[in-house]
């Protein structure tokens, strides 16, 4: 599916937040058959952040909300629609959305939990696009996280190495200057069995543990492939050239992903944002703090073309470009 922006809606404000607990490589190489340099040269991952135990989504994505409409300008209660993009949501309801409208005092909002996998935040952010343009909604609030380490199996090697926790958030509104130009969104529900977490729903399971089941090989050759065509769907459709691209910003899943996604592309490494190394694969909260760091170097600015691309469970993809606007 591919979308192409009829009215200007735009970031606002973007705030990001990680726990305080780092992890080495060398500290999982205590609990599975591994080391620095085994992971570094595959995933190109050095660290991750993992929440403590009192720690749940609501609280990781709380600071980033709270910062995000601290920049925008924006008052909690006047945000009048909350989407969290999540696989880890607190509890399976109520939704992390409506706990998280409580808390930021949202009691008009809207407020859903989405499940895109890995590819959530920009699902989410193309649902409120289409909200906010279509005149249903005036503030729109999107967090993007997720708490994985919840999920891993701490005997699995393939999985438990390339994962970490955090949560971005972004609010968007109507804008008299452009922003969103154009999506791409897609699904293949045929490769959901590469990448899931069985026995974490109403389908029964014989002896499930769940813990992320990943099939390494077939998810690396689907993100090598979509990531690459999701771009070039919506730079087609927009009518724009890579080189006209200023940053571009993949889903921090692999560094050997990225790339091949960036060569594939065209895109040379200085515009390309890799935070993958600090992070590991935050999900949801990839794209957002991969946003955050490109600002904060000051590599992503305003007027700046940044091109979005993420794929995950599901099998999903998309990818969004906007003109940055803060």
């Amino acid at each position: 599916m591919i979308g192409e922006a009829e009215q200007s809606v735009t970031i606002t404000g973007l705030g990001c937040h990680v726990p305080d607990r780092v992890v080495t490589n060398d500290e999982l190489a205590q609990y599975v058959d591994t080391s620095d340099e085994w992971i570094m040269e595959r995933t190109g991952i050095r660290e991750r952040r993992m929440a403590s135990k009192e720690e749940a989504l609501s609280d990781v994505a709380l600071p980033a909300a709270r910062a995000a409409l601290a920049q925008a300008g924006v008052d909690g209660k006047d945000v009048d629609l909350l989407i969290v993009a999540t696989v880890t949501p607190d509890m399976a309801f109520p939704s992390t959305a409506a706990i998280m409208a409580d808390k930021l005092g949202a009691t008009e909002a809207a407020a859903y939990d989405l499940s895109a996998g890995c590819t959530g935040f920009v699902y989410a952010v193309a649902q409120a696009y289409g909200m906010v343009a279509g005149g249903l909604s005036k503030k729109a609030l999107v967090i993007g996280g997720d708490l994985l380490s919840r999920i891993l199996d701490w005997e699995d090697r393939s999985t438990l190495v390339l994962f970490g926790d955090g949560a971005g958030a972004v609010v968007l509104e109507a804008a008299g200057e452009p922003g969103f130009l154009g999506f791409e969104l897609g699904a293949d529900g045929a490769g959901g069995e590469n990448l899931w977490l069985p026995g974490s729903g109403s389908r029964i399971f014989d002896q499930p543990d769940r813990y992320v089941k990943m099939n390494g090989r077939e998810v690396f050759k689907f993100a090598t492939r979509v990531l690459v065509k999701s771009a070039e769907d919506v730079l087609a459709r927009c009518g724009v050239s890579v080189e006209d691209v200023d940053v571009y910003v993949p889903h921090q899943a692999n560094v050997r992903i990225i790339d091949h996604a960036s060569k594939k592309l065209g895109f040379p490494s200085e515009k390309v944002v890799v935070n993958v190394d600090r992070y590991g694969n935050t999900s949801s909260g990839s794209i957002p703090l991969a946003l955050a760091d490109a600002v904060a170097d000051g590599r992503l600015r305003k007027g700046q073309l940044v091109l979005m691309t993420g794929m995950g469970a599901g099998l999903t993809w998309g990818s969004a470009l906007m003109r940055w606007s803060i």
